[in-house]
């Protein structure tokens, strides 16, 4: 028998069912939105006759009759007036619109989950900030979190950005130790990965931890408004120093946190010392100062390494020498001291003649040694003296004869550094991933947030003598000779660049382009 084919209703009828319900869905939707106001006002009207009916309800019997004629006479006197029935009715609409909106609820307190993260970090504490003396406790196994953590704001992922936490008088907040332990907890109990502040007032017994924003990795080499003698030598939080600058972020203008390293005569900081792990941007930094000393002094680059990483700077004007053999490191260095002896000698006589110093006498003269500690091997392998050695006069007396210098060494090469260098290196900068102790042995103390595993080349912390550990952001400074930089990166470097010049003083400098790295030794003046 033959199969007789579907009717045609049967065969299509799925595509038109689904037609149909897309159809109906935009119709009730449009309704809706058309409809929306009657459907605020009606909920509204609602909402009002329940309020007038347990009002009724909640009204005492012997007070119904007076309540009930006083209504009666309201509404007599709104129907004998001019557009009163009129003004009433637009009244109650308004009133009914108003209660009938959708308002979004409002967040009394945290949520379960919250809640939860909150009461678990209370029991973590509770052995740090007890004793079995104390009659009320404020940190108990079981108690009420809320009587001791207030100000808590939590992210989008349920994790905390802020905490108040208020503990017992007699917890020793004085002694660095305990107040580690507490931190360390805090840390890895909020969620690692994030740069917390802690800050403690031990007057009121009250912490406050906080999360950081990451700062900004998209400043550049640039020019920046400074006074003579102020080297920026990266940003910081907004508010943790007092002054900002105008920078540049792409093609937007903002302001900036400068950390600004203040040298000269008047500088009580005035040499640095950077520390960090291959990687971190200590080249970066020194590259970046050189950038900036060169506007108003010369520059004396000492590199250990050897990698070439300053061969943009050799034969520019005010570049005095650009040294990476250790002949050529000893006899710039030599050549350094002598300079600066030299300097405070004219300095001396001019004073002592009634005259004013020299202009010779006056221009800052930097030098920047990267990775001392390899020269210092290579000399005593051979027999030379340490060039660590000849930066004994140029530290010392360098703040008045306007010398200043800039030494840039990685944390496994640490001890090789004299004793001159560790006392006269007072302004101080940490780069890259660094530990607690790390960071305390360079600065001297510890910082008040905490560590990330991982940071953006150029990341860090600084400390100026004896002021604030501060965090530490160092503008982009890359080799313009190097591949993997950014055309944006390059050209701003190049930007900034003096320009090349066939001599540097009596010695004769090399073609540049086809040897970046030269040694010849500054003439003394």
């Amino acid at each position: 028998m033959a199969r007789r084919p579907l009717p045609r209703i049967l065969s299509s009828g799925s595509a038109q069912i689904a037609r149909s319900r897309e159809i109906a869905r935009s119709a009730a939707d449009s309704a809706t939105d058309v409809l929306h106001p009657l459907i605020t006002i009606t909920r509204g009207l609602r909402q009002l006759a329940v309020m007038a009916r347990h009002r009724w309800a909640a009204t005492p019997k012997e007070r119904r009759g007076p309540t009930l004629f006083l209504a009666a006479s309201c509404v007599l006197v709104v129907a004998l007036i001019p557009y009163g029935p009129l003004v009433a009715l637009i009244s109650v609409m308004a009133a009914a619109a108003w209660k009938g909106r959708v308002r979004t609820p409002v967040k009394s307190g945290p949520d379960e989950a919250e809640a939860g993260r909150l009461r678990a970090l209370y029991e973590a504490l509770v052995p740090h900030f007890s004793v079995a003396e104390d009659p009320a406790p404020l940190f108990a196994h079981g108690s009420d979190w809320s009587k001791a953590f207030s100000d808590y704001e939590f992210d989008g992922n349920g994790r905390l950005t802020r905490l108040q936490v208020a503990y017992p008088a007699y917890f020793t907040d004085g002694e660095a130790e305990s107040r580690a332990r507490i931190e360390q907890l805090l840390h890895a109990k909020s969620g690692r990965g994030r740069e917390y502040l802690f800050t403690w007032d031990e007057e009121g017994n009250r912490l406050v931890m906080s999360v950081l924003p990451a700062l900004s990795t998209a400043i550049a080499a640039q020019r920046f408004v400074t006074a003579p003698g102020e080297t920026v030598l990266g940003f910081t939080d907004a508010g943790a120093v007092r002054r900002t600058v105008p920078v540049a972020q792409g093609e937007e203008t903002s302001s900036a946190a400068p950390v600004l390293w203040r040298t000269g005569p008047r500088s009580t900081e005035p040499h640095l010392l950077v520390v960090g792990e291959p990687g971190s941007g200590t080249t970066t930094l020194l590259r970046s100062i050189a950038l900036q000393a060169l506007q108003h002094g010369d520059v004396l680059i000492v590199e250990g390494s050897g990698t070439g990483e300053y061969g943009c700077l050799a034969g520019r004007a005010g570049v005095l020498a650009v040294e990476c053999g250790l002949a050529g490191a000893l006899a710039s260095l030599e050549w350094a001291a002598h300079e600066t002896e030299r300097r405070l000698i004219a300095a001396n006589r001019a004073r002592q003649a009634g005259h004013p110093e020299p202009d010779d006498t006056k221009r800052p003269l930097w030098i920047l040694l990267d990775r001392p500690s390899i020269l210092g091997h290579l000399a005593a392998a051979d027999g030379h003296t340490d060039p660590q050695d000849l930066l004994q006069v140029p530290l010392r007396h360098g703040r008045a004869a306007q010398v200043t210098v800039v030494v840039a060494e990685q944390f496994d090469s640490l001890d090789p550094l004299t004793e001159t260098v560790r006392t006269h290196t007072r302004a101080r900068v940490v780069l890259g991933a660094a530990t607690f102790e790390q960071v305390e042995s360079v600065l001297g103390v510890q910082p008040h947030t905490t560590p990330t595993p991982e940071v953006p080349p150029g990341r860090g912390y600084a400390r100026l003598g004896t002021g604030p550990v501060l965090r530490i952001q160092v503008p982009a400074t890359p080799d313009p000779y190097d591949e993997a930089t950014s055309e944006a990166h390059r050209r701003a470097v190049l930007e900034l660049l003096p320009e090349r010049q066939d001599q540097a003083g009596p010695a004769a400098v090399p073609d540049p382009a086809a040897d970046p790295v030269h040694e010849a030794v500054p003439a003394e003046s």
